[in-house]
């Protein structure tokens, strides 16, 4: 179920109207886990067993860890949920890209082999609950948290329907205990979660969307486009995947309020990053941390020799592109952002830059600084959007080939949309959203919500949308 679809419009107040007349947290979390079941199985019912399996897996493992101070016998449980969440990841995901990858290189040595391409679809979210579940097993192994006696609070934290199937990747430590108490209806969190709803609508439907029709019409048929026109889709997919992605983690995080539930924030205004550093801090937040303290530092992190930490880096920024998706174009993109990111992390005077700070854009060199990194992020998005590395270096060529460019005139429109954003976004980048009013007249908070309102319904696109990151 989509959240910008009609069926999410009625699922929503429904659920939120059954939720607040239950009194007892039991009552609550079966009623959320039952919602949140139906929410996912709305895609597909059948891979809804996955998600329980998932669910059961870990739930044990944790539990029998927690029973035993055997370090070979806590290996195995942690082993377990390792091999069982990373073995469906495998197969669902990357079977067929090993296969053809395999298949590839011995064709290149003449080393005939069968094919052996299964005919799988891809379980929507099965890489955001599956790092979700795994870093509780992992956390109850490390001794960082004590493995829940509640198995519906923890059914219902591994399937919670607003950040099921795209994020953000929760931590045990910070939503678990959530669903182990009682919630109360908070109007003023409520309040600040329905703000959240609004502005992610509005970066989904009338930036994301827009952006995407203009996207692919330049991507799909890009040898037929001049120069500007290719940096200009570049940078229209830049735009598309933040609006879309960080729209999405917006209505996940203020959907949740409603409830009275806490989600972390998943990214703070990326693109006003003066660093390819700083940018990672700012983008996706709760996946970048993931890595960091799963498989970074775990792998020696900064410690030891430059080339051991180079090394790191690569091996971080790679398996995060693999990730995304089974296509060497996102390993490419990984490796790219890898290149970027080695300059912020041996800098001496590392960035120290706050995008909140009243002085952060005090003189020219800050705005260079930022109109730089936008632009290696504008290059690396050019592979993640690729179907091919072909496509994508044919695409950069096309860019620096400097062909003439026809009827620049249809982009002008969304060209001030993003400007009008940009803006929105430079002004209200001290607040949690960017549009939250301080204004204690309630007609003028009415009017000024209702016209953001008025701008979704009218100039959002008209064509529904899937999220780019369910294909994750």
């Amino acid at each position: 179920m989509l959240f910008n679809s009609f069926q999410f419009l009625l699922f929503l107040p429904v659920v939120f109207l059954l939720y607040s007349l239950l009194q007892t947290k039991k009552q609550q979390n079966i009623f959320i886990l039952l919602s949140s079941y139906f929410f996912y199985s709305w895609w597909d019912w059948r891979f809804l067993s996955l998600i329980i399996l998932s669910s059961c897996i870990d739930y044990w493992a944790g539990k029998k860890m927690e029973e035993t101070e055997t370090p070979s016998a806590r290996k195995g449980f942690l082993a377990l949920s390792m091999v069982g969440n990373l073995g469906m990841l495998a197969f669902f995901k990357y079977f067929n890209f090993f296969s053809a990858s395999l298949q590839e290189a011995l064709d290149g040595i003449n080393i005939a082999m069968t094919p052996m391409a299964l005919n799988i679809i891809l379980p929507v979210g099965i890489s955001f609950y599956t790092f979700q579940t795994m870093s509780y097993t992992i956390d109850v192994y490390k001794k960082r948290i004590q493995s829940t006696k509640d198995p519906i609070a923890f059914f219902t934290y591994v399937s919670f329907f607003p950040q099921l199937v795209a994020g953000p990747i929760e931590r045990a430590h910070h939503l678990l205990p959530q669903f182990e108490k009682k919630r109360v209806f908070d109007y003023s969190t409520a309040l600040s979660g329905g703000k959240l709803i609004l502005w992610g609508f509005f970066k989904k439907l009338v930036i994301a969307d827009n952006c995407a029709v203009l996207v692919n019409a330049i991507f799909i048929n890009y040898e037929d486009k001049g120069s500007i026109e290719l940096i200009l889709g570049s940078v229209f997919f830049a735009f598309q995947i933040y609006c879309d992605f960080s729209g999405y983690s917006d209505i996940a995080i203020g959907v949740s309020r409603l409830f009275n539930i806490s989600l972390m924030k998943n990214f703070n205004y990326p693109y006003f990053s003066k660093t390819m550093g700083e940018f990672w801090r700012r983008w996706h937040i709760s996946l970048n941390t993931w890595f960091r303290d799963y498989l970074y530092i775990p792998i020696g992190g900064s410690r030891g020799t430059r080339l051991f930490v180079i090394r790191n880096i690569f091996i971080v920024f790679v398996i995060s592109g693999l990730w995304h998706g089974a296509n060497w174009t996102f390993i490419v993109w990984g490796a790219l952002n890898a290149v970027y990111f080695l300059p912020s992390l041996f800098t001496k005077n590392k960035d120290k830059s706050n995008v909140e700070s009243n002085s952060f854009w005090s003189n020219s060199k800050g705005f260079f600084q930022i109109l730089f990194t936008f632009s290696l992020t504008c290059i690396a998005w050019i592979f993640f959007r690729s179907p091919t590395i072909g496509d994508a270096l044919e695409y950069l060529n096309g860019i620096i080939s400097f062909t003439p460019s026809n009827n620049l005139s249809q982009y002008f429109l969304m060209l001030m949309t993003i400007v009008l954003f940009l803006f929105i976004e430079w002004m209200g980048r001290k607040k949690e959203c960017p549009i939250d009013l301080a204004i204690a007249r309630k007609p003028v908070k009415y009017l000024y919500y209702g016209i953001y309102v008025y701008i979704i319904v009218y100039f959002g696109a008209t064509e529904e949308h899937s999220f780019i990151y369910f294909q994750f």
